[in-house]
């Protein structure tokens, strides 16, 4: 099932990021790419931000971020309250973290990852439904009074 994807990197984040939206593309995702679209540096926070009021304008958007490790566009994410990310490194952490933590943003770092794990774990973060149940009570503590759930 093709989804609508929204991808977006920092200068070091810039060659995975390439390599995952052809891939993405090739499998007849929809993939909208909010840049960085070159090596010169920039801040990862505005390529996060971009992404982040994409997916939550869009629910049925998922995100995908990267940088260096991950860790920066994670912590950039999360400060947004429709926004559920985490750093992967493997598919059990997309299998787990779509299934348990409902997570909306995919994030990777270039330099701890290789492309082919990269792909393999996005893939997984697609193809895993978020199961609820238990994991809704959780989740409803994370979003602040009056702040709107992600979909």
């Amino acid at each position: 099932m093709p989804f609508s994807l929204v991808l977006a990197c920092d200068h070091a984040g810039l060659p995975l990021k390439q390599a995952l939206r052809t891939a993405l593309e090739a499998e007849g995702h929809d993939v909208l790419d909010l840049g960085t679209h070159d090596a010169q540096s920039v801040d990862y926070p505005d390529f996060a931000y971009r992404v982040c009021v994409e997916v939550a304008t869009n629910p049925t958007q998922l995100g995908v971020l990267v940088c260096g490790t991950g860790i920066g566009m994670a912590i950039a994410a999360n400060r947004h309250p429709a926004i559920r990310a985490a750093v992967l490194h493997d598919s059990t952490e997309a299998r787990l973290t779509r299934a348990h933590n409902n997570a909306n943003v995919a994030c990777f770092g270039a330099r701890t990852i290789g492309v082919e794990t990269a792909l393999d774990a996005i893939r997984t973060f697609l193809a895993t439904p978020y199961e609820g149940g238990r994991h809704d009570r959780r989740l409803a503590k994370l979003n602040p009074p009056g702040a709107q759930p992600p979909a």
